[in-house]
């Protein structure tokens, strides 16, 4: 499996600050030969890095706010893949309850050692903290001690941040477009490992664990595969944060803060 290709994904907020000329030559350097192996098109990696320099993370600061909610993690809590911030997942919590003030200091390419120091820099006071990462870790190979100590560190810091700690993992990576055979069938045991290990930790913290993991039969990323994937066939579209967010109600995760 060729490990330096994943590592090089990593590198996709760093494209996304070049001009196009040198986000090309990158690419090229980045994806060949190795891109023969796993069929990940260097088209697809150049769209991810537009998607990622695109992205605005949602925002909100209504003047009298009935609610507090920080959110932190990766691209998929920047909105990374939506149409627009409002069409996130956190957008479309902000448009649900309009008078909640929403700070988000998630950045494209994060693992949850880069949360933990997000929640370093962040205040408290937080009604709730909405913690959404992992699929960096999963396709950066991070190890499972290394992962499961920066997830602890992570959640303990949002529990002194916020009355409630919701952890949003991604789903199954492997289920992408982005990866075929046999890269995504790696892909698919490490986020199975991610969410077994999300769920014990977030148990251990008293944080509410939302599992976006479902069975080839039943995930709808795969059943409405174009529908639900932005364009680079990694991060969802804005009908896949929808799916998202229909999920994040369904399993509980705003229950004790929503009216």
């Amino acid at each position: 499996m060729p490990i330096a290709l994943l590592r090089s994904l990593s590198r996709l907020s760093r494209l996304s600050r070049l001009s196009r000329s040198r986000r090309c030559m990158s690419v090229a350097a980045i994806t060949a030969g190795a891109l023969l192996l796993t069929a990940c098109a260097p088209w697809r990696i150049l769209t991810a890095a537009d998607l990622a320099r695109e992205a605005r993370p949602y925002t909100a600061a209504p003047e009298q706010p009935t609610r507090r909610l920080l959110v932190v993690g990766d691209s998929t809590a920047v909105g990374t893949g939506a149409d627009a911030a409002a069409d996130s997942l956190v957008g479309l919590i902000g448009q649900t309850h309009p008078q909640w003030r929403i700070d988000n200091l998630a950045a494209n390419g994060a693992k949850f050692e880069d949360v933990a120091r997000q929640l370093q820099e962040a205040a408290g006071g937080y009604d709730l903290v909405l913690v959404m990462a992992g699929g960096n870790d999963v396709i950066r190979f991070t190890s499972e001690d290394k992962l499961r100590s920066d997830m602890d560190r992570t959640l303990a810091l949002a529990r002194q941040r916020g009355a409630q700690v919701v952890l949003m993992p991604c789903g199954d990576v492997g289920h992408a477009p982005f990866f075929i055979p046999p890269l995504s069938w790696g892909m698919s045991r490490r986020s199975e490992r991610l969410h077994t290990m999300a769920q014990a930790v977030a148990a251990t913290h008293g944080a509410r664990y939302v599992r976006l993991l479902k069975p080839r039969a039943q995930d709808p990323f795969l059943l409405h595969s174009k529908a639900l994937h932005a364009a680079d066939g990694l991060h969802p579209s804005s009908a896949g944060y929808e799916e998202w967010f229909s999920e994040l109600l369904a399993q509980g995760g705003l229950a004790g803060v929503a009216p």
